[in-house]
């Protein structure tokens, strides 16, 4: 397929090229009004949606108005497009590391812990010796290159850039998206507006500083590999350049495998969903692959393995079970609603408009099927497990690559091919072909926003908690115990190869309703196992009593209750505490 509106130019092309920067220009000039005049340190329920300066939403319509009007002129130099989406993911992604002091969510300082231990022990090691922990040990490719990042950059922890990962993570997808697209399409609006799809859809946050966000870019660029260069007759010297590409492939894989658990699953998945059309039906990507991943688990994640086994084999085929959010995990309140069914609409959105796409244009239906395979392939992975009730949120994340490609055929008024009966047939475009798709456009660019930053005050950590858990980490002697009502706050893992942590709300219901009927007396009990030298420590921070609130982990008040109890018993010590919580230590005499 050929974009037919790239016609030669009648002037100059930096003439033409001249118009789309106004938009541009101004567009992240309000962006950086915005970021420098908002204030985060008292954030609602709705995060930055209703902190954020409002000059950022009216720069973000500029930029998506202004992406749009450029792409479909005619005579627009090629290099506004990715401009305005590298702009897009400025908007999108940077906003939280400039306006927020200390980088965002639990899970991404847990891995700067797995991180540091890396290079503190200088080994790997088994859970003999650290526990469940010891799980990353096992896939250890991802934290293994962050601490020789660490080693280069002269820092002391990947704290220090790990807030700028989701803009790395976004730029690092262009790549392989750009060649997936470009496979079945010369259409530059077709793959551009695809691109921004793509990164508007995008909000299941798994770009944060993790193994799953570089290994999804991997994903793509074995897929991008597969797609271009494998299946396509020829004689010994197509031969041996597919020798070297399949090399590079090996590589690509061996990251993925020793990286992350769940990523080459998919990639199965998809290499076998590809071998179901002619074109692709290779093996040796998919042979290479399914060795490559049965090498790694009968090896270093043996040990893993065998023990969440029994757990997984039962969890397959219970769709219901794996999609549930379970205890803990139900939005509750105005703005924690109001945001998750924003991200609801802005995936099904995204979902029907790819299934309108593909049935408004049979021909790239045709043409593009290795992309709906691509999109369709993990679906039945919602049937192997529920992944820590994240699941869901992992296919619609291996989904979005062809999604977004067929979505964009759907906002597109014509997908014309090379054929000349298609070239001499073409019309004008009828005009509300040209502010319809728009509008469309720009809702979703907009929902994009509330999806992925509406719940900024759960992973938003200010500088005083983090001192307050760092103070307790730091004068806490080794085999001590860290208790806290969940996990969401920051260092939440801090030194766990001689720190213990524990979270009550992990527990089952009849516990946690035991806790919440006589809290200190209760805690005291199950900290009471701690043995001298260690000590027992109980926190109480600003993070988990928004996590708890938001996410209906307990009724509103309960965990302030359960603090004042504590604050209360002569059985507690009162440590550490600021204007973000406050720390107690189990005394001797109560153990």
């Amino acid at each position: 397929m050929s974009d037919l509106s790239d016609l030669p130019p009648g002037r100059p092309w930096w003439q033409a090229a001249l118009h789309p920067a106004p938009a541009l220009l101004v567009a992240l000039a309000l962006w950086g009004w915005a970021v420098t005049h908002t204030d985060v340190t008292a954030l609602d329920d709705f995060g930055l949606v209703t902190a954020v300066h409002p000059t950022f939403w009216a720069g973000l319509a500029l930029l998506t108005v202004g992406f749009w009007i450029t792409l479909r002129g005619p005579r627009r130099h090629p290099g506004w497009a990715p401009a305005y989406v590298v702009g897009l993911l400025v908007m999108e992604r940077a906003t939280q590391a400039v306006l927020y002091p200390t980088p965002l969510y639990a899970w991404a300082w847990k891995h700067d812990a797995v991180v540091d231990h890396l290079l503190t022990a200088g080994r790997l090691e088994t859970a003999d010796a650290i526990g469940d922990m010891a799980v990353y040990d096992q896939w250890p490719g991802f934290f293994a290159a962050q601490a020789t990042l660490v080693r280069l950059l002269g820092v002391d922890s990947a704290a220090r850039f790990m807030a700028w990962w989701p803009l790395v993570c976004g730029l690092m997808l262009l790549l392989p998206l750009l060649l997936l697209y470009r496979t079945f399409t010369e259409d530059r609006r077709l793959i551009w507006t695809g691109v921004w799809i793509f990164c508007v859809a995008n909000w299941v946050g798994q770009d944060y500083f993790s193994p799953q966000s570089v290994a999804f870019a991997l994903h793509l660029g074995v897929l991008a590999v597969v797609l271009r260069r494998y299946g396509r007759p020829g004689g010994s010297a197509a031969q041996q350049r597919q020798a070297v590409w399949t090399v590079l492939l090996t590589l690509l894989v061996v990251a993925v495998v020793i990286s992350h658990q769940l990523t080459p699953g998919m990639l199965i998945v998809s290499l076998a969903a590809l071998l179901l059309t002619r074109r692709y039906r290779d093996k040796v990507p998919l042979v290479t692959t399914v060795l490559i991943f049965l090498a790694w688990c009968l090896t270093a994640a043996l040990p893993f393995l065998s023990a969440t086994m029994p757990d997984m084999i039962r969890s397959v085929g219970d769709i219901g079970g794996n999609v549930s959010t379970g205890y803990g995990a139900t939005p509750t309140g105005t703005g924690a609603v109001t945001t998750s069914w924003v991200a609801r609409l802005l995936s099904a959105s995204v979902l029907l408009l790819a299934v309108l796409g593909a049935l408004r244009r049979p021909v790239l239906r045709h043409r593009a099927m290795p992309l709906l395979l691509i999109a369709a392939a993990p679906l039945p992975m919602l049937g192997a497990g529920s992944y820590g009730s994240e699941m869901i949120f992992r296919v619609l994340m291996f989904t979005l690559p062809g999604a977004a490609f067929f979505a964009a055929a759907a906002l597109l008024p014509q997908v014309r091919t090379l054929t000349a009966r298609e070239r001499a047939g073409s019309r004008a475009e009828p005009r509300r072909y040209l502010w319809v798709p728009l509008l469309a456009l720009l809702a979703g660019t907009l929902a994009f926003v509330p999806s992925y930053s509406g719940k900024d005050r759960i992973s938003y950590f200010p500088p005083a908690e983090v001192d307050l858990v760092r103070q307790v980490v730091d004068q806490a002697p080794d085999d001590s115990l860290l208790v806290a009502a969940d996990r969401n706050y920051p260092l939440a893992f801090a030194d766990y190869w001689r720190v213990e942590h524990y979270w009550f709300l992990d527990d089952g219901r009849e516990h946690v309703d035991a806790i919440v009927r006589d809290p200190a007396l209760t805690l005291a009990r199950d900290m009471s196992a701690v043995v001298s030298p260690g000590r027992a420590y109980l926190l109480f921070s600003r993070g988990q009593f928004a996590d708890a609130e938001m996410n209906g982990l307990l009724m509103t008040g309960q965990l302030d209750r359960i603090r004042r109890s504590v604050d209360a018993s002569p059985l507690f010590e009162r440590v550490v505490g600021n204007d973000a919580g406050v720390a107690y230590v189990l005394k001797e005499t109560g153990r």
